[in-house]
């Protein structure tokens, strides 16, 4: 039986969490309005105002949730304060940092673990299919090092991060089978960042083009260390895409981090102005805008039981690609739905840089974006549920 009621312990962490987020708040702005800036990148200006996490162990029971579904809950929390702003947080890792625990060796682990590492998978000519990568690795069998060459796009977080997992073809005529990762830190000859990304949201987190020239890196930076090419299947490849089985969840939970923050405003100025919203009447009495907000707080619920649900399987060992999809293609409609509605309700305070709801708007969009848009999700969520093949759908 799935049940999401938090225990105390659960409450006790959340509790620390949202407060970590309105701190974070504070900055949000700055942030915002300083993209183009130098900004420290391993810790935060307001680091010193972050409180210790209590040690709350002692109070642990069989009824706290489990690990991923916590995950969730914090990123929902964090991201709740802001967004961008949570990005910078130290202890937050990069999509490479994933990849890394997901499929790394234990030396890769224990080599790198440590530090912020990016994803670098988008090409210019390699949008939402990654098995499209055209991005090449050679091995030199003399040097035992790998070649690395091609150009990556919208790397997030390239900037500031200190290697990335850059995703490469070994073998063209393998398909996807021939996709392997490859850890490369800042620094190795041949490694550039070559540019630096203006954007309408998240703009207090970095987006870059990395340019891999001849790039050589050591035999066993390969990712997983797994140098074989299975000819049928997808290989390798399969097994770095269970990286997203978390992280897309972990996207989701993001958006709807920034729709319970814009709701939570939006509710407090509907109270300011006098509108009441009456759970209990039936639909003919409430106003309109009581109507319009509370479909609103409908959404944004049904969103985040999909992010649950997905966590709540990882946590009992279950598959869950096709409810990792699900979660992240309704986080992406409803978060930007959520967001605009609530400017909507608000009128000019929705506008106004004064308040955050506008940013917030602003940062919901790339929900739908990255970790696969929200039409490759779909399409994943048709092949899970008809047993479609990859050419049914081409």
């Amino acid at each position: 039986m799935i049940n999401f009621e938090l225990s105390d312990y659960d409450k006790a962490k959340i509790d620390v969490i949202k407060e970590e987020g309105l701190i974070c708040r504070k900055y949000a702005r700055y942030y915002d309005e300083n993209e183009d800036k130098e900004i420290p990148p391993d810790e935060l200006p307001e680091a010193k105002d972050f409180k210790p996490t209590p040690n709350l162990a002692s109070t642990r029971s069989e009824e706290d949730s489990g690990p991923s579904v916590m995950a969730m809950l914090y990123t929902i929390y964090r991201c709740w304060g802001d967004y961008a702003v949570k990005l910078r947080q130290p202890k937050m890792g990069g999509l490479g940092n994933a990849a890394l625990m997901a499929a790394g060796t234990d030396e890769q682990k224990q080599r790198w673990s440590n530090g912020f590492l990016s994803m670098a998978i988008t090409e210019p000519g390699c949008g939402s299919d990654p098995s499209r990568v055209t991005a090449s690795a050679v091995l030199d069998e003399k040097t035992n090092e790998w070649i690395l060459n091609g150009e990556k796009i919208f790397v997030t977080g390239g900037v500031r991060a200190g290697g990335v997992v850059m995703w490469a073809t070994v073998d063209k005529s393998a398909g996807r089978a021939g996709i392997k990762s490859f850890i490369v830190m800042k620094g190795t000859p041949g490694f550039e960042v070559a540019h630096k990304e203006r954007k309408l949201g998240i703009r207090g987190e970095d987006t870059a083009t990395y340019v891999f020239s001849d790039c050589r890196i050591a035999r066993d930076q390969l990712l997983g260390g797994n140098e074989e090419v299975q000819k049928k299947g997808s290989g390798g490849f399969r097994g770095v895409m269970k990286t997203f089985n978390m992280t897309r969840p972990a996207v989701a939970a993001f958006g709807i981090g920034i729709s319970e923050a814009s709701l939570d405003f939006t509710r407090d100025e509907l109270e300011k102005a006098g509108v009441e919203l009456d759970y209990g009447s039936g639909i003919g009495s409430r106003s309109a805008v009581a109507e319009r907000f509370m479909k609103l707080e409908a959404l944004h619920e049904a969103s985040k039981l999909t992010v649950l649900r997905a966590a709540w399987l990882a946590d009992q060992g279950q598959p869950n690609n096709m409810e990792s999809s699900v979660c992240k293609a309704h986080a992406g409609t409803a978060v930007r739905q959520i967001t605009q509605g609530c400017i909507d309700i608000l009128g000019p305070l929705g506008v106004s840089r004064d308040n955050l709801v506008e940013k917030w708007m602003r940062d919901s969009r790339i929900i739908d974006i990255y970790e696969g848009t929200g039409q490759i999700q779909r399409l994943i969520i048709a092949r899970g549920l008809f047993d479609y093949t990859r050419d049914d759908l081409n």
